[in-house]
């Protein structure tokens, strides 16, 4: 299956270069002669490929499309699902915020792998393990799994793997308000990447360069990387991405003078005039909460409201009344600047409020 394998090598090559269009095409060439000869593994690695070069492009359609396929050659044949399309079905419902499901076809994943004691498929499965787990906050477990990778790389070369896991370190330093510590690991990931071209590992390392700086409160370079990832991209492959540099810029735009409180949706964070950003990491109720009071300040939430709204539980005097109480209290010490004297979040006779004054802007 020389012309196969050869059609998978111009496809990985075209993907480097972040030509989608043209790696989707020799890819799919490649997979219809894989399945001609039932070479399973190597037709699901490129349908893989495929997938998430639809993802980035935006085209959803295609997307469910390679999907039921995958899932008809796979009944047809009476194949147990394959690690590598079960990582790319986690990746998928990561990115829609389905991390149940994400974490569920990961764990099938890994345990697919360590049977057939496919060392490479377990760093996929594992990679995907530590992704998941960083946007849950669980930053200690994808630490951990970071770890484990960093073993398997000692005798696997699989750069674009080790690049990614490079650069997923970043960002777990990034959430954890290690700016610099943060900078310095994106810039070792740099200095990998000078040896291998890969266009869309250095537009993810321009962009979270630039998003570093940005959060460090430097203006300047943070648009100087975000407009350099934007002007090396093709916007009609890496949609995804536009749009992640779209709302970077969105957020360097405000200024922050012309508002009290800056909610960064994406991030879980928000800006505080005086107190500059405060990140909420894994704090779920205290998000929750101010969520509620962001999207109606001046209403006034009552013990039972806020019990439901929440909670999401029915209100018990016995159990809510001091829970409401030290979350308030809690969410006062982030966001106010002056606790003694709350700007921001006020008590009513029958409940809480945020002040109706307040400037509010929605990233």
């Amino acid at each position: 299956m020389l012309k196969a394998k050869s059609l998978y090598e111009a496809g990985r090559l075209h993907w480097s270069l972040g030509e989608f269009g043209k790696s989707i095409g020799k890819l799919n060439d490649a997979s219809e002669l894989y399945l001609e000869v039932k070479e399973f593994d190597s037709y699901f690695r490129s349908e893989a490929l495929i997938l998430r070069m639809h993802f980035e492009m935006g085209n959803k359609r295609a997307v469910s499309e390679v999907c039921d396929k995958i899932e008809k050659i796979l009944k047809k044949e009476d194949l147990p699902h394959p690690s590598r399309i079960l990582s790319t079905y986690a990746f998928l419902a990561q990115e829609s915020g389905d991390f149940p499901k994400a974490l569920d076809h990961l764990q099938k994943a890994l345990a697919g792998a360590l049977a057939a004691e496919n060392k490479e498929d377990t760093c996929y499965a594992i990679f995907g393990l530590v992704m998941v787990y960083a946007q849950l906050g669980r930053l200690e477990d994808a630490l951990n799994e970071i770890y484990n990778l960093k073993v398997f790389f000692q005798i696997l070369d699989l750069p674009e793997v080790e690049l990614s896991t490079v650069i997923a370190n970043g960002y777990i330093l990034l959430m954890s308000e290690k700016y610099e510590e943060a900078l310095s690991v994106f810039w070792s990931a740099m200095e990998k990447l000078r040896t291998r071209q890969n266009v869309y590992s250095y537009v993810n390392l321009l962009f979270a360069l630039g998003t570093t700086y940005r959060r460090m409160g430097d203006a300047n370079l943070a648009r100087t990387y975000l407009n350099l990832a934007q002007q090396i991209i093709d916007p009609e492959s890496f949609v995804v991405m536009s749009k992640k540099i779209q709302a970077e810029h969105s957020l360097l735009m405000v200024k922050e003078a012309e508002f009290d409180l800056i909610f960064d949706k994406t991030n879980n964070a928000v800006v505080e005039k005086r107190k500059g950003r405060i990140d909420f990491k894994n704090q779920f109720i205290l998000m929750d909460l101010l969520k509620l009071f962001l999207k109606n300040p001046g209403e006034v939430f009552s013990k039972e409201s806020l019990a439901k709204k929440v909670w999401k539980q029915e209100y018990d005097p016995r159990f809510h009344d001091n829970k409401i109480y030290v979350t308030i209290k809690r969410l006062r010490k982030l966001i106010e600047p002056d606790y003694d004297k709350p700007k921001y979040i006020h008590r009513a006779k029958n409940g809480y409020y945020l002040n109706k004054t307040t400037r509010i802007s929605v990233q």
